[in-house]
């Protein structure tokens, strides 16, 4: 599949646009962080595989291409992204562009990682691409991974090539009663360690003889994936891995149902009352961390604190984007001004 006319047309788009614009894949996670201006003018991406070499392991996709789609072709041939969104409608350029990592990082890297190239357009409608296919042909700025997680305010993701991975022989998760200990730090290497505070799950990948070992090692009984915190409400704390336990005693207290990737310092959680959400961000506060809003809780700000590097994210929006013309309101854009 050639996607060479629909990018042009999608930088077109955003070029003669006379007013903001906003990129929009399924809307699964257009409520994470600050909502966007009223009056944008959504600009779709693409969709649909471009290429796919698996002896190479790389695949190029339209953005607008459902994650689930992608892992279905992927899936033919042994192999996957592991993008892993929480709805599996969303699309490629929309995971990228929000830039939440799945709940496999502790094993496969932050999402960054599996990008190699992108293809977006500017704000004045010019089609740009960074990175390459392979890591030795790329040089200059690393603009993949600046793409990543600038929730559309950079430039609007029209195609992207991935680092594709062989998929596991054998997928199994496993649980057992308390928080993870030396059993589970002694095991190989595991996908996902998750907590909530009463059960400790597993996610093991690999091997069949692997995999049974890791079960024996952890004292693990064979279990079913655990479910994430929903509810109207929700949100995603970022603390160093070792603040994860005395957060955890803060979170009870909220009110907030959670569950904690061990080893990564990602919490979940999820509450009926906005009020709890915020009790839940105090609570990040007060060991270091910060929230992000997921969803619900309109009055709750969406990141709760100046982003430490607010004065780098404020020069390069200048440089990418001066008009304001990308997803306005979508990040806090108030510089930090720094001493000199």
């Amino acid at each position: 599949m050639d996607l060479t006319d629909d990018l042009r047309a999608l930088a077109d788009a955003v070029g003669t646009a006379t007013g903001p614009v906003v990129g929009v894949g399924s809307r699964t996670q257009f409520e994470v962080g600050d909502p966007v201006a009223p009056g944008c003018l959504s600009i779709h991406a693409p969709a649909g595989v471009v290429e796919f070499e698996p002896a190479d392991l790389t695949v190029t996709v339209g953005a607008g291409t459902p994650c689930a789609a992608l892992d279905a072709v992927l899936a033919a041939r042994g192999q996957e992204v592991a993008l892993d969104p929480r709805d599996p409608d969303a699309t490629v350029g929309g995971v990228l562009a929000v830039g939440t990592s799945g709940p496999r990082r502790l094993r496969h890297g932050p999402l960054r990682d599996a990008v190699l190239e992108v293809r977006f357009a500017t704000a004045d409608g010019r089609l740009v691409k960074g990175g390459g296919p392979t890591v030795k042909n790329v040089s200059g700025y690393d603009l993949p991974r600046l793409l990543v997680g600038s929730f559309g305010t950079l430039g609007i993701l029209g195609q992207v090539t991935l680092r594709s991975r062989a998929r596991p022989a054998v997928t199994q998760w496993g649980s057992r009663a308390g928080g993870p200990d030396d059993r589970i730090v002694a095991l190989a290497q595991p996908s996902s360690v998750l907590w909530n505070g009463r059960t400790t799950t597993v996610l093991l990948e690999g091997h069949a003889g692997d995999v049974d070992a890791d079960l024996r090692t952890g004292d693990l009984q064979p279990a079913t994936a655990p479910a994430f915190p929903d509810g109207p409400h929700r949100g995603r704390i970022s603390v160093r891995p070792r603040a994860v336990a005395n957060l955890a005693a803060e979170l009870d207290a909220t009110g907030c149902r959670w569950l904690a990737e061990v080893g990564v310092g990602t919490v979940h959680v999820a509450s009926d009352d906005p009020a709890d959400l915020a009790a839940a961000r105090t609570a990040a506060h007060h060991v270091g961390g910060w929230l992000l809003r997921e969803a619900g809780a309109p009055d709750l700000d969406g990141f709760g604190l100046d982003l430490p590097n607010a004065a780098i994210v404020h020069r390069l929006r200048e440089r990418f984007d001066p008009d304001g013309k990308l997803a306005p309101g979508r990040m806090p854009l108030t510089p930090v001004v720094v001493p000199a």
